[in-house]
Protein backbone atom coordinates (compact mmCIF):
# COMPACT_ATOMS: atom_id res chain seq x y z
CA UNK A 1 0.00 0.00 0.00
CA UNK A 2 0.94 3.40 -0.32
CA UNK A 3 2.18 5.95 2.20
CA UNK A 4 -1.22 8.30 2.32
CA UNK A 5 -3.25 4.65 2.54
CA UNK A 6 -0.77 3.83 5.55
CA UNK A 7 -1.13 7.33 6.84
CA UNK A 8 -5.10 7.22 6.49
CA UNK A 9 -5.25 3.97 8.15
CA UNK A 10 -3.09 4.34 11.01
CA UNK A 11 -3.43 8.27 12.04
CA UNK A 12 -7.54 7.12 11.78
CA UNK A 13 -7.49 4.40 13.92
CA UNK A 14 -5.36 6.62 16.69
CA UNK A 15 -8.05 9.44 16.27
CA UNK A 16 -10.66 7.17 16.65
CA UNK A 17 -8.81 6.11 19.58
CA UNK A 18 -8.23 9.57 21.62
CA UNK A 19 -12.39 10.24 20.16
CA UNK A 20 -13.84 7.39 21.89
CA UNK A 21 -11.73 8.10 25.03
CA UNK A 22 -12.72 11.52 24.88
CA UNK A 23 -16.02 10.73 25.21
CA UNK A 24 -16.21 7.85 27.46
CA UNK A 25 -14.05 9.84 29.60
CA UNK A 26 -16.07 13.11 29.56
CA UNK A 27 -15.56 15.45 32.45
CA UNK A 28 -18.64 15.47 34.23
CA UNK A 29 -17.62 18.12 37.35
CA UNK A 30 -15.15 20.65 37.31
CA UNK A 31 -12.74 18.43 40.15
CA UNK A 32 -13.29 15.69 37.14
CA UNK A 33 -12.60 18.95 34.66
CA UNK A 34 -9.08 20.63 36.35
CA UNK A 35 -7.88 17.55 37.85
CA UNK A 36 -9.53 14.37 36.51
CA UNK A 37 -11.07 13.64 39.79
CA UNK A 38 -7.64 13.12 41.65
CA UNK A 39 -7.63 9.63 41.09
CA UNK A 40 -5.46 8.51 37.98
CA UNK A 41 -2.84 5.88 38.54
CA UNK A 42 0.78 7.08 38.96
CA UNK A 43 2.12 4.83 35.93
CA UNK A 44 -1.09 6.40 33.57
CA UNK A 45 0.26 10.13 35.05
CA UNK A 46 3.65 8.86 34.17
CA UNK A 47 2.74 8.94 30.88
CA UNK A 48 0.31 11.36 30.26
CA UNK A 49 2.87 13.99 32.39
CA UNK A 50 5.52 12.40 29.32
CA UNK A 51 2.91 13.20 26.64
CA UNK A 52 2.47 16.65 28.00
CA UNK A 53 5.86 17.01 27.90
CA UNK A 54 6.99 15.83 24.73
CA UNK A 55 5.25 18.37 22.81
CA UNK A 56 5.87 19.54 19.14
CA UNK A 57 9.05 20.91 20.14
CA UNK A 58 10.43 17.66 21.18
CA UNK A 59 9.39 15.43 18.54
CA UNK A 60 9.12 17.36 15.48
CA UNK A 61 11.49 20.19 16.10
CA UNK A 62 14.19 18.86 18.77
CA UNK A 63 15.62 16.47 16.64
CA UNK A 64 15.44 18.81 13.42
CA UNK A 65 17.46 21.38 15.58
CA UNK A 66 20.13 19.47 16.41
CA UNK A 67 20.24 18.43 12.74
CA UNK A 68 20.52 22.18 11.78
CA UNK A 69 22.94 23.20 14.31
CA UNK A 70 24.90 20.34 15.87
CA UNK A 71 26.41 20.93 19.19
CA UNK A 72 24.88 24.41 19.82
CA UNK A 73 21.74 22.35 19.40
CA UNK A 74 22.23 20.41 22.96
CA UNK A 75 21.13 23.28 24.50
CA UNK A 76 17.63 22.65 24.31
CA UNK A 77 18.12 18.99 24.98
CA UNK A 78 19.78 19.64 28.24
CA UNK A 79 17.82 22.45 29.34
CA UNK A 80 14.21 20.57 29.07
CA UNK A 81 15.33 17.37 30.18
CA UNK A 82 17.57 19.43 33.18
CA UNK A 83 13.91 21.34 34.07
CA UNK A 84 11.85 18.30 34.13
CA UNK A 85 14.45 16.82 36.49
CA UNK A 86 14.20 20.13 38.60
CA UNK A 87 10.44 19.85 38.61
CA UNK A 88 10.10 16.66 39.93
CA UNK A 89 12.30 16.66 42.18
CA UNK A 90 12.03 20.61 44.04
CA UNK A 91 8.59 21.72 43.12
CA UNK A 92 6.01 19.18 42.03
CA UNK A 93 5.89 17.55 45.68
CA UNK A 94 5.46 20.46 47.46
CA UNK A 95 2.87 22.21 44.71
CA UNK A 96 1.26 18.84 45.72
CA UNK A 97 1.01 18.70 49.32
CA UNK A 98 -0.62 22.61 48.91
CA UNK A 99 -3.76 20.97 47.47
CA UNK A 100 -4.42 23.60 44.70
CA UNK A 101 -5.89 23.02 41.38
CA UNK A 102 -3.45 25.92 39.52
CA UNK A 103 -0.63 27.88 39.75
CA UNK A 104 -2.51 31.03 40.08
CA UNK A 105 -4.27 29.02 42.65
CA UNK A 106 -0.86 28.77 44.80
CA UNK A 107 0.36 32.48 44.40
CA UNK A 108 -2.86 33.73 45.06
CA UNK A 109 -3.01 32.04 48.62
CA UNK A 110 0.80 31.72 49.56
CA UNK A 111 0.78 35.36 49.07
CA UNK A 112 -2.33 36.45 50.80
CA UNK A 113 -3.82 39.37 47.83
CA UNK A 114 -6.20 38.59 44.57
CA UNK A 115 -3.88 41.01 43.34
CA UNK A 116 -0.72 38.13 43.64
CA UNK A 117 -3.34 35.84 41.65
CA UNK A 118 -4.44 38.04 38.60
CA UNK A 119 -0.70 38.53 37.94
CA UNK A 120 -0.43 34.98 38.12
CA UNK A 121 -3.20 34.16 36.01
CA UNK A 122 -1.54 37.31 33.15
CA UNK A 123 1.79 35.53 33.72
CA UNK A 124 -0.06 31.68 32.95
CA UNK A 125 -2.36 33.03 29.68
CA UNK A 126 1.12 34.65 28.41
CA UNK A 127 2.99 31.74 28.91
CA UNK A 128 0.32 29.31 27.91
CA UNK A 129 -0.36 31.08 24.83
CA UNK A 130 2.68 31.49 23.49
CA UNK A 131 3.31 28.03 23.96
CA UNK A 132 0.77 26.32 22.29
CA UNK A 133 0.80 28.02 18.86
CA UNK A 134 4.35 26.08 18.58
CA UNK A 135 2.02 23.19 19.50
CA UNK A 136 -0.67 24.22 16.79
CA UNK A 137 2.50 25.07 13.55
CA UNK A 138 3.34 21.57 14.89
CA UNK A 139 -0.27 20.51 13.70
CA UNK A 140 -0.58 22.23 10.93
CA UNK A 141 3.29 20.84 9.82
CA UNK A 142 2.01 17.10 10.13
CA UNK A 143 -1.66 17.65 8.77
CA UNK A 144 -0.35 19.27 5.65
CA UNK A 145 2.03 16.13 5.17
CA UNK A 146 -0.70 13.81 6.09
CA UNK A 147 -3.28 14.94 3.66
CA UNK A 148 -0.96 16.67 0.72
CA UNK A 149 -2.71 19.77 1.69
CA UNK A 150 -1.43 23.33 2.50
CA UNK A 151 0.41 24.26 6.02
CA UNK A 152 -2.75 26.47 6.25
CA UNK A 153 -5.39 24.12 5.99
CA UNK A 154 -3.12 21.89 7.66
CA UNK A 155 -3.58 24.27 11.14
CA UNK A 156 -7.17 24.84 10.49
CA UNK A 157 -7.91 20.74 10.57
CA UNK A 158 -5.75 20.32 13.49
CA UNK A 159 -7.12 23.34 15.08
CA UNK A 160 -10.45 21.68 14.83
CA UNK A 161 -9.61 18.48 16.26
CA UNK A 162 -8.35 19.89 19.24
CA UNK A 163 -11.11 21.42 19.93
CA UNK A 164 -13.12 18.58 20.19
CA UNK A 165 -11.80 16.53 22.55
CA UNK A 166 -10.28 19.05 24.98
CA UNK A 167 -13.37 20.92 25.14
CA UNK A 168 -15.24 17.76 25.71
CA UNK A 169 -13.65 15.69 28.29
CA UNK A 170 -11.56 18.21 30.43
CA UNK A 171 -8.34 16.74 32.41
CA UNK A 172 -10.50 13.72 32.72
CA UNK A 173 -10.64 12.99 29.32
CA UNK A 174 -7.49 14.55 28.31
CA UNK A 175 -5.26 12.81 30.61
CA UNK A 176 -6.65 9.11 29.25
CA UNK A 177 -6.00 10.06 25.87
CA UNK A 178 -2.87 11.51 26.40
CA UNK A 179 -2.06 7.82 27.84
CA UNK A 180 -3.17 6.59 24.48
CA UNK A 181 -1.16 9.72 22.47
CA UNK A 182 2.39 8.83 24.56
CA UNK A 183 2.18 4.89 23.25
CA UNK A 184 1.44 6.10 19.81
CA UNK A 185 4.36 8.99 19.87
CA UNK A 186 7.27 6.89 21.75
CA UNK A 187 6.64 3.95 19.13
CA UNK A 188 6.38 6.38 16.45
CA UNK A 189 9.52 7.98 16.86
CA UNK A 190 11.93 4.96 17.98
CA UNK A 191 10.82 2.48 15.95
CA UNK A 192 12.08 4.46 12.87
CA UNK A 193 15.45 5.81 14.71
CA UNK A 194 16.10 1.76 14.70
CA UNK A 195 15.37 0.95 11.40
CA UNK A 196 17.81 3.88 10.19
CA UNK A 197 20.46 2.80 12.75
CA UNK A 198 20.37 -0.84 11.35
CA UNK A 199 20.36 0.42 7.62
CA UNK A 200 23.39 3.19 8.36
CA UNK A 201 25.57 1.42 10.75
CA UNK A 202 24.01 -2.11 11.66
CA UNK A 203 22.89 -1.33 15.13
CA UNK A 204 19.58 -1.51 16.71
CA UNK A 205 20.52 0.89 19.33
CA UNK A 206 20.40 3.97 17.78
CA UNK A 207 21.59 5.94 20.65
CA UNK A 208 24.64 3.70 20.25
CA UNK A 209 24.52 3.69 16.78
CA UNK A 210 25.09 7.30 15.83
CA UNK A 211 28.68 6.76 17.41
CA UNK A 212 29.13 3.48 15.45
CA UNK A 213 30.78 2.95 11.71
CA UNK A 214 29.29 2.77 8.55
CA UNK A 215 29.69 0.37 6.03
CA UNK A 216 33.21 1.54 4.74
CA UNK A 217 34.51 1.78 8.14
CA UNK A 218 34.08 5.44 8.68
CA UNK A 219 32.86 6.34 11.71
CA UNK A 220 29.31 8.62 11.80
CA UNK A 221 30.08 11.41 13.15
CA UNK A 222 33.50 12.00 11.29
CA UNK A 223 31.75 11.17 8.35
CA UNK A 224 29.04 14.04 9.04
CA UNK A 225 31.60 16.59 10.13
CA UNK A 226 33.25 16.19 6.58
CA UNK A 227 30.10 16.33 4.65
CA UNK A 228 29.07 19.32 7.00
CA UNK A 229 32.38 21.24 6.12
CA UNK A 230 32.63 20.19 2.69
CA UNK A 231 29.25 22.62 2.55
CA UNK A 232 30.77 25.25 4.39
CA UNK A 233 29.26 24.59 7.80
CA UNK A 234 31.38 24.20 10.75
CA UNK A 235 31.82 20.72 12.02
CA UNK A 236 28.80 19.33 13.40
CA UNK A 237 30.30 18.28 16.62
CA UNK A 238 31.66 22.02 17.16
CA UNK A 239 30.07 24.55 18.82
CA UNK A 240 29.64 28.26 16.85
CA UNK A 241 27.07 29.67 19.51
CA UNK A 242 28.60 32.33 21.81
CA UNK A 243 28.76 30.41 25.80
CA UNK A 244 26.87 32.62 27.66
CA UNK A 245 23.87 32.19 24.85
CA UNK A 246 24.09 28.81 24.99
CA UNK A 247 24.26 28.82 28.89
CA UNK A 248 21.30 31.32 29.16
CA UNK A 249 19.24 29.47 26.70
CA UNK A 250 19.61 25.90 28.27
CA UNK A 251 19.14 27.64 32.28
CA UNK A 252 16.09 29.52 30.60
CA UNK A 253 14.13 25.90 29.39
CA UNK A 254 15.28 24.63 32.55
CA UNK A 255 14.24 27.11 35.01
CA UNK A 256 10.72 27.81 32.81
CA UNK A 257 9.82 24.02 33.49
CA UNK A 258 9.46 24.68 37.05
CA UNK A 259 6.82 27.29 36.17
CA UNK A 260 4.75 25.90 33.50
CA UNK A 261 1.31 25.73 34.71
CA UNK A 262 -0.41 22.78 32.48
CA UNK A 263 2.76 20.27 33.67
CA UNK A 264 2.38 21.28 37.44
CA UNK A 265 -1.50 20.57 37.17
CA UNK A 266 -0.24 17.29 36.20
CA UNK A 267 0.74 16.45 39.63
CA UNK A 268 -2.69 17.49 41.31
CA UNK A 269 -4.23 14.03 39.17
CA UNK A 270 -3.00 11.97 41.43
CA UNK A 271 -4.57 10.27 44.90
CA UNK A 272 -1.66 11.43 47.26
CA UNK A 273 1.38 13.09 47.44
CA UNK A 274 3.61 10.02 47.68
CA UNK A 275 1.78 9.36 43.96
CA UNK A 276 2.78 12.74 42.78
CA UNK A 277 6.58 11.31 43.23
CA UNK A 278 6.55 8.17 41.92
CA UNK A 279 4.81 9.79 38.55
CA UNK A 280 7.50 12.13 38.41
CA UNK A 281 9.62 9.56 38.23
CA UNK A 282 7.62 7.15 35.62
CA UNK A 283 7.89 10.37 33.86
CA UNK A 284 10.90 10.68 33.61
CA UNK A 285 11.43 7.68 32.58
CA UNK A 286 8.86 7.59 29.76
CA UNK A 287 10.70 10.97 28.28
CA UNK A 288 14.16 9.91 28.46
CA UNK A 289 13.59 7.23 25.48
CA UNK A 290 12.83 10.29 23.53
CA UNK A 291 15.19 12.40 24.92
CA UNK A 292 18.44 9.87 24.38
CA UNK A 293 16.92 8.88 20.75
CA UNK A 294 16.59 12.68 19.58
CA UNK A 295 20.73 13.15 18.63
CA UNK A 296 20.96 9.99 16.77
CA UNK A 297 17.60 11.06 14.70
CA UNK A 298 19.34 14.29 14.13
CA UNK A 299 22.66 12.62 12.87
CA UNK A 300 21.16 9.91 10.68
CA UNK A 301 18.56 12.54 9.31
CA UNK A 302 21.19 15.13 8.69
CA UNK A 303 23.57 12.86 7.10
CA UNK A 304 21.22 10.93 5.03
CA UNK A 305 19.48 14.80 3.64
CA UNK A 306 22.90 15.87 2.49
CA UNK A 307 23.86 12.83 1.00
CA UNK A 308 20.29 12.57 -0.34
CA UNK A 309 19.81 15.74 -2.40
CA UNK A 310 23.36 17.88 -2.55
CA UNK A 311 24.15 18.18 -6.50
CA UNK A 312 21.47 16.12 -7.97
CA UNK A 313 19.52 16.83 -10.74
CA UNK A 314 15.96 19.07 -9.90
CA UNK A 315 14.30 15.78 -12.47
CA UNK A 316 15.95 12.91 -10.55
CA UNK A 317 15.02 14.23 -6.96
CA UNK A 318 13.57 11.54 -4.68
CA UNK A 319 9.53 11.37 -4.08
CA UNK A 320 9.52 13.16 -0.33
CA UNK A 321 11.62 16.40 -1.71
CA UNK A 322 8.09 16.53 -4.20
CA UNK A 323 5.70 15.71 -1.40
CA UNK A 324 7.51 18.00 1.07
CA UNK A 325 7.10 21.08 -1.93
CA UNK A 326 3.26 20.86 -2.16
CA UNK A 327 2.96 22.06 1.60
CA UNK A 328 5.19 24.96 1.14
CA UNK A 329 7.87 24.13 3.65
CA UNK A 330 10.19 23.07 1.38
CA UNK A 331 11.11 25.27 -1.84
CA UNK A 332 14.43 24.86 -4.30
CA UNK A 333 15.36 27.88 -6.64
CA UNK A 334 17.43 27.22 -9.11
CA UNK A 335 19.62 30.34 -9.20
CA UNK A 336 22.42 29.20 -11.77
CA UNK A 337 20.44 27.08 -14.53
CA UNK A 338 22.36 23.81 -14.20
CA UNK A 339 19.21 22.40 -13.04
CA UNK A 340 21.06 20.90 -9.95
CA UNK A 341 20.26 21.51 -6.57
CA UNK A 342 23.08 22.92 -4.42
CA UNK A 343 22.51 23.12 -0.70
CA UNK A 344 24.92 24.50 1.07
CA UNK A 345 26.02 27.31 3.89
CA UNK A 346 25.22 30.78 1.74
CA UNK A 347 26.17 33.00 4.64
CA UNK A 348 28.56 35.82 4.10
CA UNK A 349 31.54 34.40 6.09
CA UNK A 350 35.09 34.25 5.79
CA UNK A 351 35.20 30.37 6.42
CA UNK A 352 31.77 29.94 3.66
CA UNK A 353 33.15 32.72 1.07
CA UNK A 354 36.54 30.91 0.88
CA UNK A 355 34.79 27.56 -0.48
CA UNK A 356 32.37 29.46 -2.23
CA UNK A 357 34.76 31.19 -4.55
CA UNK A 358 36.82 27.76 -5.04
CA UNK A 359 33.42 25.72 -5.78
CA UNK A 360 31.77 28.51 -8.24
CA UNK A 361 28.59 28.61 -5.49
CA UNK A 362 25.78 31.17 -6.31
CA UNK A 363 24.14 31.01 -3.27
CA UNK A 364 21.98 28.07 -1.53
CA UNK A 365 19.10 27.11 -3.97
CA UNK A 366 16.94 25.24 -0.93
CA UNK A 367 15.39 28.54 -0.19
CA UNK A 368 13.00 27.02 2.56
CA UNK A 369 13.44 24.27 4.57
CA UNK A 370 11.62 23.97 7.54
CA UNK A 371 13.45 22.89 10.36
CA UNK A 372 10.82 21.06 11.79
CA UNK A 373 9.87 18.49 8.70
CA UNK A 374 13.00 16.70 9.63
CA UNK A 375 12.09 14.04 11.88
CA UNK A 376 8.61 13.82 10.05
CA UNK A 377 10.83 13.52 6.16
CA UNK A 378 13.60 11.43 7.97
CA UNK A 379 11.85 7.80 7.32
CA UNK A 380 10.90 9.19 3.67
CA UNK A 381 14.54 10.15 2.87
CA UNK A 382 16.10 6.73 4.35
CA UNK A 383 13.18 4.97 1.96
CA UNK A 384 11.56 3.17 5.26
CA UNK A 385 8.35 0.93 4.61
CA UNK A 386 5.24 3.53 3.87
CA UNK A 387 3.76 2.01 7.30
CA UNK A 388 6.78 3.30 9.01
CA UNK A 389 6.33 6.65 7.59
CA UNK A 390 2.89 6.78 8.56
CA UNK A 391 3.41 5.61 11.67
CA UNK A 392 5.89 9.10 12.13
CA UNK A 393 3.07 11.41 10.89
CA UNK A 394 0.68 9.72 13.82
CA UNK A 395 3.38 10.20 16.27
CA UNK A 396 3.68 13.95 15.29
CA UNK A 397 0.33 14.86 15.84
CA UNK A 398 -0.28 12.89 18.77
CA UNK A 399 2.97 14.82 20.53
CA UNK A 400 1.38 18.05 19.64
CA UNK A 401 -2.38 17.61 20.13
CA UNK A 402 -1.68 16.30 23.39
CA UNK A 403 0.14 19.19 24.48
CA UNK A 404 -2.02 21.61 22.81
CA UNK A 405 -4.96 20.26 24.86
CA UNK A 406 -3.34 20.48 28.31
CA UNK A 407 -2.61 23.83 27.42
CA UNK A 408 -5.94 24.71 26.42
CA UNK A 409 -7.02 23.64 29.71
CA UNK A 410 -4.55 25.37 31.72
CA UNK A 411 -6.43 28.72 29.48
CA UNK A 412 -9.79 27.78 30.30
CA UNK A 413 -8.74 27.26 34.14
CA UNK A 414 -6.79 30.52 34.66
CA UNK A 415 -10.67 32.05 33.23
CA UNK A 416 -13.14 30.11 34.32
CA UNK A 417 -11.55 29.05 38.44
CA UNK A 418 -9.06 31.58 39.04
CA UNK A 419 -10.61 34.71 37.42
CA UNK A 420 -14.46 34.25 37.49
CA UNK A 421 -14.47 31.30 40.56
CA UNK A 422 -12.05 33.29 43.11
CA UNK A 423 -12.11 36.81 42.05
CA UNK A 424 -15.24 38.30 39.71
CA UNK A 425 -18.24 35.99 40.64
CA UNK A 426 -17.52 33.51 43.75
CA UNK A 427 -21.06 32.27 43.71
CA UNK A 428 -21.13 31.10 39.95
CA UNK A 429 -22.47 27.80 39.82
CA UNK A 430 -20.38 24.51 39.17
CA UNK A 431 -22.50 24.09 36.22
CA UNK A 432 -21.64 27.58 34.80
CA UNK A 433 -18.18 27.49 35.70
CA UNK A 434 -17.91 24.78 33.55
CA UNK A 435 -19.79 26.29 30.56
CA UNK A 436 -17.02 28.89 31.16
CA UNK A 437 -14.07 26.60 31.01
CA UNK A 438 -15.31 24.79 27.67
CA UNK A 439 -16.07 28.76 26.09
CA UNK A 440 -12.88 29.46 27.11
CA UNK A 441 -11.22 26.90 25.10
CA UNK A 442 -13.29 27.20 22.09
CA UNK A 443 -12.14 31.27 21.98
CA UNK A 444 -8.58 29.90 22.72
CA UNK A 445 -8.32 27.50 20.35
CA UNK A 446 -9.56 30.27 17.51
CA UNK A 447 -7.02 32.74 18.59
CA UNK A 448 -3.90 30.30 18.83
CA UNK A 449 -4.92 28.38 15.48
CA UNK A 450 -4.44 31.95 13.52
CA UNK A 451 -1.10 32.69 15.09
CA UNK A 452 -0.48 29.05 14.60
CA UNK A 453 -0.91 30.31 10.58
CA UNK A 454 1.46 32.77 11.07
CA UNK A 455 4.35 31.91 13.49
CA UNK A 456 6.90 34.07 14.23
CA UNK A 457 9.46 31.12 14.32
CA UNK A 458 10.00 27.38 14.18
CA UNK A 459 8.24 25.21 16.49
CA UNK A 460 11.15 25.01 19.62
CA UNK A 461 11.71 28.84 19.33
CA UNK A 462 8.28 29.53 19.99
CA UNK A 463 8.21 27.03 22.94
CA UNK A 464 11.47 28.33 23.72
CA UNK A 465 9.62 31.80 24.53
CA UNK A 466 7.66 30.65 26.47
CA UNK A 467 10.11 28.68 29.24
CA UNK A 468 11.74 32.33 29.18
CA UNK A 469 8.49 34.02 29.72
CA UNK A 470 7.90 31.28 32.86
CA UNK A 471 11.42 31.45 34.05
CA UNK A 472 10.89 35.27 34.36
CA UNK A 473 7.98 35.43 35.54
CA UNK A 474 6.75 32.19 37.81
CA UNK A 475 10.10 30.56 39.21
CA UNK A 476 11.24 32.98 41.34
CA UNK A 477 7.97 32.98 42.63
CA UNK A 478 6.93 29.63 43.00
CA UNK A 479 10.61 28.46 44.47
CA UNK A 480 10.99 31.28 47.15
CA UNK A 481 6.91 30.79 48.10
CA UNK A 482 7.92 27.04 49.36
CA UNK A 483 11.48 27.85 51.07
CA UNK A 484 11.50 31.30 51.79
CA UNK A 485 9.09 32.27 54.22
CA UNK A 486 9.95 36.01 54.06
CA UNK A 487 8.97 36.25 50.75
CA UNK A 488 5.71 38.64 50.68
CA UNK A 489 3.22 39.84 48.28
CA UNK A 490 4.86 42.47 47.52
CA UNK A 491 8.28 41.43 46.42
CA UNK A 492 6.13 38.56 44.51
CA UNK A 493 3.85 40.63 42.88
CA UNK A 494 7.17 43.41 41.71
CA UNK A 495 9.40 40.69 40.74
CA UNK A 496 6.69 38.84 38.55
CA UNK A 497 5.36 42.28 36.98
CA UNK A 498 9.03 43.62 36.22
CA UNK A 499 10.62 39.70 35.38
CA UNK A 500 7.77 39.31 32.75
CA UNK A 501 7.50 42.86 30.90
CA UNK A 502 11.76 43.08 30.63
CA UNK A 503 11.61 39.37 28.89
CA UNK A 504 8.67 39.90 26.60
CA UNK A 505 9.38 43.28 25.41
CA UNK A 506 12.88 41.72 24.73
CA UNK A 507 11.39 39.10 22.76
CA UNK A 508 9.09 41.29 21.09
CA UNK A 509 11.74 43.81 20.04
CA UNK A 510 14.07 41.09 18.68
CA UNK A 511 11.54 38.98 16.50
CA UNK A 512 8.85 42.02 15.49
CA UNK A 513 10.43 44.97 16.31
CA UNK A 514 13.34 44.89 14.25
CA UNK A 515 16.46 44.42 16.16
CA UNK A 516 19.22 42.86 15.10
CA UNK A 517 21.53 39.88 16.65
CA UNK A 518 24.76 42.38 16.70
CA UNK A 519 22.25 44.23 19.39
CA UNK A 520 21.78 41.41 21.76
CA UNK A 521 22.54 42.36 25.62
CA UNK A 522 25.77 40.50 26.08
CA UNK A 523 25.06 38.06 23.17
CA UNK A 524 21.75 36.69 24.26
CA UNK A 525 19.19 35.84 21.97
CA UNK A 526 15.54 35.83 22.61
CA UNK A 527 15.63 32.20 23.43
CA UNK A 528 18.31 32.91 26.54
CA UNK A 529 17.04 35.99 27.83
CA UNK A 530 14.35 34.36 30.24
CA UNK A 531 17.42 33.65 32.42
CA UNK A 532 18.43 37.32 32.48
CA UNK A 533 14.19 38.13 33.42
CA UNK A 534 14.49 35.41 35.83
CA UNK A 535 17.53 36.55 37.89
CA UNK A 536 15.87 40.34 37.83
CA UNK A 537 12.73 38.84 39.22
CA UNK A 538 14.68 37.70 42.13
CA UNK A 539 16.55 40.48 42.74
CA UNK A 540 13.36 42.96 42.83
CA UNK A 541 11.65 40.26 45.03
CA UNK A 542 14.23 39.86 47.49
CA UNK A 543 14.97 43.73 47.70
CA UNK A 544 11.95 44.58 48.07
CA UNK A 545 10.55 41.79 50.23
CA UNK A 546 12.95 42.50 53.07
CA UNK A 547 11.90 46.46 53.03
CA UNK A 548 8.40 45.84 53.59
CA UNK A 549 6.64 43.84 56.57
CA UNK A 550 7.37 40.02 56.71
CA UNK A 551 4.03 37.87 55.60
CA UNK A 552 1.74 36.81 58.47
CA UNK A 553 2.16 34.39 60.67
CA UNK A 554 0.00 31.85 59.34
CA UNK A 555 0.89 32.30 55.82
CA UNK A 556 5.00 31.70 57.64
CA UNK A 557 3.24 28.10 59.22
CA UNK A 558 2.04 27.37 55.77
CA UNK A 559 4.92 27.45 54.50
CA UNK A 560 6.25 25.33 57.02
CA UNK A 561 3.65 22.85 56.60
CA UNK A 562 4.10 22.44 52.89
CA UNK A 563 7.86 21.55 52.81
CA UNK A 564 7.47 19.17 56.45
CA UNK A 565 6.97 15.49 55.74
CA UNK A 566 3.51 13.86 56.94
CA UNK A 567 4.02 12.61 60.33
CA UNK A 568 6.70 15.16 61.44
CA UNK A 569 6.90 16.90 64.60
CA UNK A 570 4.92 20.62 63.48
CA UNK A 571 1.89 22.07 61.55
CA UNK A 572 0.52 20.16 58.73
CA UNK A 573 -2.18 21.01 56.08
CA UNK A 574 -3.87 17.59 55.99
Amino acid sequence: MSIQIWSYIIVGLSFALYIGIAIWARAGTTKEFYVAGGGVHPVLNGMATAADWMSAASFLSMAGLISFMGYDGSQYLMGWTGGYVLLALMLAPYLRKFGQFTVPDFIGERYYTQTARIVAVVCALFVSFTYVVGQMKGVGVAFSRFLDVDFGTGVLIGSGIVFFYAVLGGMKGITYTQVAQFCVLIFAFTIPAIFVSIQMVNNPIPQLGMGGNLADGTAMLAKLNQLSTDLGFHEYTSGNKPRIDLFCVTAALMLGTAGLPHVIVRFFTVPKVKDARKSAGWALLFIAILYTTAPAVAVFARTNLITSIDNVPYDNVPSWFKSWETTGLLAFEDKNGDGKIQYYNDSNSDFVNSIADSKGWQGNELVTFDQDIVVLASPEIANLPAWVIALVVAGGLAAALSTAAGLLLVISTSISHDLLKKWLIPKISEKNELRAARISIAVAVVVAGYAGYNPPDYVAAIVAFAFGLAASSFFPAIIMGIFDKRMNMQGAIAGMIIGLIFTASYIIYFKFGGGTPDQYFLQISPEGIGTVGMIINWTVSMIISRLTPPPPSDVQEMVESIRIPRGATGPSLH
